[in-house]
């Protein structure tokens, strides 16, 4: 039994541009372009996931994937507590060494938020239910659940998340059997002709 999954980074947001701790504001509107560009030329798959975030549920929506009723809801971005909203550099102004210890240590939370390694916890855990079924599954997920999500496929180190670039708008592919997993990564969507209607 295989199960393939297609991990859809969202279309850039003003946060990103920022370095903002996410605050799931809205998208630019080069991304919402660039989204509606791409729309229709997804890889068919049996199932559709969605994170709860507005950005994720904007993007599914301008690539044209089905979002009311809800689609299967995927796994959160990792929680920043008080951080959320704030830029790096005034959280660095104000923490310099909280924010060492969090790219140092993946077991920080001392913002009050989620550990990276939390994070990881999580997400090998929905990657292990999604393997108990075969078959193709389009997920549109933040970018560090697509982080996370390599990170347990390969069974890497937690450290190696900060060296995992995922830009916005391009599939990783995990492909499973028996437990492991073969990887794909950052594929950009392509632009053009629809290749047919999503299941």
């Amino acid at each position: 039994m295989t199960t393939r999954v297609m991990l859809i980074s969202p279309a850039a947001g003003d946060a990103q541009r920022e370095v903002r701790f996410d605050d799931d504001g809205p998208l630019s509107e080069a991304g919402l372009r660039r989204a509606r560009a791409v729309a229709g030329n997804l890889p068919a798959a049996e199932r559709i996931v969605v994170s709860p975030s507005a950005r994720c549920r904007r993007t599914a929506e301008e690539l044209g994937l089905p979002v009311d009723p809800a689609p299967e809801p995927g796994p959160p971005g990792c929680a920043m507590g008080r951080w959320r909203g704030r830029t790096l550099d005034e959280v660095a102004g104000a923490e310099s060494e909280a924010v060492s210890a969090w790219l140092s240590d993946p077991g920080f939370a001392g913002h009050g938020g989620e550990s990276l390694r939390a994070l990881c916890v999580r997400t090998e855990a929905w990657l292990t239910r999604l393997a108990t079924t075969s078959g193709r599954v389009l997920a549109v997920v933040e970018v560090d659940v697509v982080r996370a999500a390599v990170v347990c496929a390969l069974g890497v180190p937690v450290e190696t998340f900060w060296r995992l670039d995922v830009p916005p708008l391009t599939v990783t592919e995990l492909s499973g059997r028996g437990g492991r997993w073969n990887l794909g990564l950052g594929r950009a969507l392509p632009e053009g002709r629809p290749t047919g209607p999503q299941t």
